[in-house]
């Protein structure tokens, strides 16, 4: 077995521990060795974790050296050798490749491949060896936690093979929100992303071919506008405006619009970063047009008005219209730049609520640049879209900071098919509006099929009324009527929802998990029950257990 080893690192690794001398026996462990090999050859060094996979398969490898004289106990008698304490249970402990012959791992193997099913095995051995070592399992326990070695690894293969960004179910009530990812996507509609895409390339020509040209000119129909321009996010498409047409000059913004939205964006620093300077005017309550007329001088390079997103400022107010602006900027022969933000392209009193200024709106009441976000009430994926006047837009496309802020074809693929249900009036297929014209009746009739079956199981799951939120800083305390569920359970319930293999996220109010059915799809009504199902039955044998 020496053979498989490094000599030379094997001589430096032993005369480590001559150095160091005996130990307690309480602060020894596994795998000492290994500290004393050269961090440049570690990885080579076998003994730890890398003799190879052959090796610790086939071979069943513990070598490990501890050099731990006799040593006496508080009482003055003599400890065990370290060997004779724990060699022997390192022997019941079975052999990697033993492990991967269990019916289990076979299975697992065989759908997940052999290297992270090898690492699951490991980690568990691994950290039953130490537990041993430490003495932090007494003997008679070793033979138990040998045997749920199987288990142990099985949850650490699910572990380590879960998915990096996994789906949940938004029971929050918010539809679009964004530590969840804002709004949800139609991609059962992005087939054509398994093939290749005519991304640069013209089918017409047989050249190469400009990545936007196919979606530029739907977006500004659909926007009402003459040209239109796609970045990665709306943050990307601000600085991309700026960068392009205030570059070392003055912009002047409402103090009222310097917002701060989630994740610590600030509408200032974007400006700083683009290399123009920001000048503010008014105060934060009221602001008039003749504000932004005194504050224009010769450096003056725009005008912009930012959506106040997650806030209102209500009461003593004031601000100009649109078009007024609009008419005073461009006596000034200056560009109107509006943040839009929320890509609100129609009449939201639709769904019951307060109407807010459209794309199309904004530009026909003379705004020259128009920019927002595509995954919120567009309901697409994460984009930046700027729309309006070709002679301002045109230049965005030419920048050289364009190529850094371009979107992928996964979003241009997703974005096409979002438009095109805008377009179409078609917009059941989009997640996010199928979601916002679900009847109250239709959430009260779910709700109340799976509370049923819910109290049938045990589960104190009631009906209520709820109420929900666009969210995304899209319409601040603005609400719509919902229908769900209220179970009883707490944060104990709260915590173990989210722990299930679909995670599930709701809200807690007043002891009970609230479960509001409109942000929630109803193709995943089975997945929600499901989970509450299994987190309630481990509720209760955690109380049963006394924990």
């Amino acid at each position: 077995m020496l053979e498989l080893l490094d000599p030379e690192l094997v001589g430096a690794a032993v005369e480590g521990l001559l150095r160091e001398g005996p130990k307690p026996l309480s602060k020894a462990g596994p795998f000492d060795l290994g500290r004393y090999a050269e961090p440049a050859r570690e990885e080579t060094f076998p003994v730890l974790h890398l003799l190879s996979q052959i090796s610790l398969e086939h071979l069943d490898l513990l070598f490990e050296i501890h050099l731990h004289p006799l040593s006496l106990s508080d009482d003055g008698r003599d400890a065990p050798r370290y060997n004779d304490l724990v060699q022997t249970q390192y022997r019941t402990i079975p052999a990697i490749h033993r492990l991967l012959e269990l019916p289990s791992l076979l299975e697992a193997v065989e759908r997940l491949g052999r290297p992270p099913v090898m690492e699951a095995c490991r980690s568990a051995v691994d950290h039953l060896r130490r537990l041993i070592a430490d003495g932090a399992i007494d003997e008679t326990d070793v033979p138990s936690a040998v045997e749920a070695l199987e288990q142990d690894i099985l949850a650490n293969l699910e572990h380590a093979t879960r998915p990096a960004y996994r789906e949940v179910v938004n029971a929050t009530g918010v539809l679009i929100h964004t530590n969840l990812g804002r709004s949800p996507l139609p991609v059962d509609r992005a087939s054509s992303l398994g093939s290749y895409l005519a991304l640069e390339f013209d089918l017409t020509t047989g050249r190469r071919g400009q990545r936007l040209a196919p979606l530029r000119q739907r977006i500004a129909a659909i926007c009402g506008a003459e040209a239109a321009v796609m970045v990665n996010n709306n943050a990307a498409a601000l600085l991309l405006i700026l960068s392009t047409h205030a570059l070392g000059r003055e912009v002047i913004v409402s103090r009222s619009q310097l917002i701060e939205i989630g994740g610590s964006f600030r509408l200032p620093d974007v400006m700083a970063a683009s290399g123009c300077r920001l000048v503010e005017v008014g105060c934060t309550n009221r602001t008039h047009l003749a504000d932004f007329e005194n504050a224009i001088g010769e450096n003056t390079a725009a005008i912009l008005v930012a959506h106040q997103s997650n806030f209102r400022i209500v009461g003593f107010t004031t601000e100009p219209t649109t078009p007024d602006l609009a008419d005073m900027v461009h006596r000034h022969g200056l560009p109107f730049i509006v943040d839009q933000g929320s890509g609100c392209l129609h009449d939201l009193r639709r769904w019951g609520l307060p109407a807010e200024p459209t794309v199309g709106e904004l530009l026909a009441d003379g705004a020259d640049l128009v920019c927002f976000s595509g995954d919120k009430l567009l309901g697409g994926p994460q984009a930046g879209i700027i729309v309006g006047r070709r002679e301002w837009v045109e230049p965005l496309g030419r920048h050289p900071l364009y190529r850094a802020l371009r979107p992928d074809k996964t979003a241009l693929t997703l974005m096409d098919q979002v438009l095109a249900a805008h377009h179409a009036d078609r917009l059941e297929e989009i997640p996010l509006y199928a979601m916002m014209s679900a009847s109250l009746d239709s959430l009260t009739r779910r709700a109340r099929r799976m509370g049923g079956r819910l109290r049938k199981a045990g589960i104190p799951a009631r009906g209520c009324r709820l109420r929900a939120a666009l969210g995304g800083g899209t319409t601040p305390e603005e609400t719509m009527p919902s229908y769900g569920l209220a179970i009883g359970g707490g944060q104990a319930l709260h915590d173990l929802l989210r722990e299930s293999a679909v995670p599930v996220i709701g809200r807690l109010e007043d002891d009970e998990v609230l479960l509001d059915l409109r942000s929630v799809r109803p193709s995943q009504d089975p997945i929600l029950e499901r989970s509450v199902t299994s987190a309630y039955s481990g509720l209760i044998n955690r109380q049963d257990d006394g924990k």
